[in-house]
């Protein structure tokens, strides 16, 4: 270049980033117990028990138990398992153990794992919703039946499902960990130390001092009782309708927004159903109610979900609808539709006919909606199936009828079922 001038080459910055990608099995368990087994016996090959569905990895799972086999070739020889993909998926990779439990407390269970050894092909492979993995001969009927495994007519299997997931993690490069919040532990020292208190609670002569401000905060009625009712020189309030134990459970979720840990109140059992209401979850559910908290109530719905059987779902209908507690009566009435013939042969069944008249009602027109459901290919059986079969899920010679004319065979079949005549009610099919 003339002029002696220069060229200048300047470098262009750079930039470098990174990723990586991470293959994991999302994992999750279901205990499943089978009672009566030897009345299983006998429904016939390739006819299973179904657990009910549960989730690990955004998909739906089921065990099947084949007590007379899978496998027409056998003879009924061995019992069958399986575990199902109950959800629509395609090409669902996972990881399977199926454990039949030692009942003698010996720990000596028998296991098909697919955990923790390497698999020549990978992981297993569902290609649809239906499809299954499991063992045609899991074991021997004639030695499950003198083993260890069985107990008082019942088997207890236990599967886990490790569901293959991979994803491109680029935060777990870098990451900063954030403790889990404490503000309930705080608040929970300050009810224990009762600093500052401003208010006593006398609960049958036992007293609780706690702060308005904490109470308004979290209870719209005590924010109307502190605030709008209640006079400044009076600094103590008796509560005549709970129990200081019910009381100070109430406090403890007011400040730490968690429930007790009472074995009282986690363990709920079926032998408690005739006095439902004077057990502990159900005095914390009234006393929700009471105060206008939400949470703690589903979180006492929750607890009570937990025992809903044949024999408590009536009683249980019962307390859900007289405190608000729809999650938990919805639950209880799809319960009460799935397994109406032998919910009506329940005690609790004859309180709601005597106290609950309104509750009849809305049970029929959930049997009414899981028949649709029914016949659209959902998982709820038919009631007439129930008649029908006698309860065996697998008989497909039972076909599913539409209900006509606006609830008229519900209120047909309310009625026969009122007259305790079982063996005169017949499916539709039976019907000219």
């Amino acid at each position: 270049m003339r002029g002696g001038g220069e060229m200048m080459m300047s470098s262009s910055s750079s930039s470098s980033s990174r990723s990586r990608s991470v293959t994991e099995t999302v994992n999750g368990s279901h205990n499943f117990t089978i009672r009566g087994y030897s009345l299983a016996k006998g429904i016939g090959v390739g006819k299973h028990i179904a657990s009910e569905n549960f989730t690990v990895g955004g998909y739906q799972w089921a065990i099947y138990f084949y007590p007379d086999g899978k496998n027409p070739e056998d003879n009924s020889t061995y019992v069958s398992v399986f575990i199902a993909l109950a959800s629509e998926g395609t090409d669902v990779r996972a990881l399977f153990e199926l454990t039949l439990l030692d009942q003698t407390g010996s720990a000596k269970h028998k296991v098909h794992s697919h955990f923790d050894r390497a698999l020549e092909s990978g992981p297993y492979t569902l290609k649809y919703r239906g499809s299954m993995w499991g063992y045609k001969r899991f074991f021997r009927r004639n030695m499950l039946e003198s083993s260890v495994f069985l107990k008082d007519d019942c088997l207890k299997i236990n599967c886990t499902v490790g569901v293959v997931v991979s994803a491109v993690d680029c935060s777990r490069l870098h990451s900063i960990h954030v403790p889990e919040s404490d503000i309930g532990a705080h608040f929970g020292m300050l009810l224990e130390n009762k600093e500052c208190s401003d208010v006593t609670f006398n609960v049958s002569g036992e007293k609780f001092h706690a702060h308005k401000l904490v109470l308004a905060a979290r209870s719209p009625v005590f924010e109307t009782e502190f605030f709008n009712g209640m006079d400044e020189d009076d600094q103590e309030i008796v509560v005549t309708d709970m129990e200081p134990n019910v009381f100070k459970a109430l406090l403890h979720y007011i400040y730490r927004d968690t429930l007790v840990e009472d074995e009282d109140f986690l363990a709920m059992s079926s032998s408690c159903m005739p006095s439902l209401s004077d057990t502990f979850a159900a005095k914390l559910l009234a006393a929700a109610e009471k105060y206008g908290l939400p949470r703690l109530r589903l979180m006492c719905e929750s607890v009570l979900c937990r025992d809903i059987s044949v024999d408590s779902v009536a009683n249980i209908l019962a307390l859900a609808d007289s405190y608000h507690a729809s999650d938990l009566k919805s639950v209880c009435l799809k319960f009460a539709a799935e397994n109406l013939v032998a919910v009506m042969r329940s005690d609790g069944f004859e309180y709601l006919k005597e106290n609950c008249p309104l509750l009849q009602s809305e049970i029929l027109k959930t049997v009414a909606g899981c028949e649709e459901e029914f016949s659209g290919g959902g998982k709820s059986r038919s009631v007439w199936a129930q008649f029908s079969d006698g309860g065996d899920t697998n008989d497909r010679s039972v076909r599913q009828q539409t209900w006509e004319n606006g609830g008229e065979r519900s209120r047909s079949l309310w009625v026969q079922l009122s007259d305790g005549g079982n063996a005169s009610v017949r499916s539709p099919r039976q019907e000219g």
